[in-house]
Parts: C-alpha cells; structure tokens; sequence
C-alpha cells in the first residue's frame, strides 16, 4: 500500500506501519574509545537525537567528530597539566614512581573533563 506523500505502507492487522528504511551510512567508520563512550551516551541519555542521528546516516560520523574533539582535547590537556605542575623527562629519569603516579593523576584528571565537557554533554 502506499500514500500519497509516495511513502509505502503495509497492513499489520487492522494497522498500516510505515516501510522505513534506515540509510547506511557513507563509509562506516570504526570508532574509538571516546566515540565509543559518546555513541552510548547517546543512547541512553539522548535517545532522541541517538534515533534522529541514526535514523539520517549521520549517528558515525558525529561519533567519530566528537572522538577526533576528545582525543585532541585529552592530549592538549596532559600536557598543559604536565607543564603546569613540573612532570618532566628529569622527574622520569630520577624517579619513575613518582613520574608514573603523577602522569596516572594527570591522565584520569584529563579523562574526567574530556567525559564532562564533550563526551557527556
């Protein structure tokens, strides 16, 4: 069956369901850790625009900019963190402990404001 707006139908029952059909998507891309995080999110949180995003072929590709975002925003900030609090390659060759536990703090620190400022929002 179908409509004049030429969207096809068929009869389920007593129903008429819409025939949609999800475009793929241009080059599916392979996502990341951070798309990753962001694509559930969506989907949990934001499950309207997870399904708008999906349903126009575009879910992978915000995915995959926001994981290009978060990737750059992780890197920039460990190493302003790494400069503003003295872990250099000096600290590394003195005392590795030390450098590891600092950098280890750094790097969560970093994943936490990534996760708040892009990830989760």
């Amino acid at each position: 069956m179908s409509n004049k707006n030429s969207i096809s139908y068929r009869q389920v029952g007593d129903y008429l369901i819409p025939n949609l059909i999800i475009p793929p998507e241009e080059a599916r891309v392979t996502l990341g850790k951070w798309g990753m995080m962001h694509k559930s999110y969506l989907e949990k949180h934001k499950t309207a625009l997870f399904n708008s995003l999906l349903i126009q072929g575009k879910l992978y590709q915000h995915c995959a900019e926001v994981e290009a975002q978060a990737r750059d925003m992780f890197e920039t900030l460990v190493e302003q963190m790494k400069e503003a609090e003295g872990v250099t390659e000096q600290l590394k060759e003195d005392n590795q402990l030390e450098w590891v536990c600092r950098m280890g703090n750094i790097e969560q620190r970093a994943r936490e404001i990534v996760c708040a400022e892009l990830i989760c929002n």
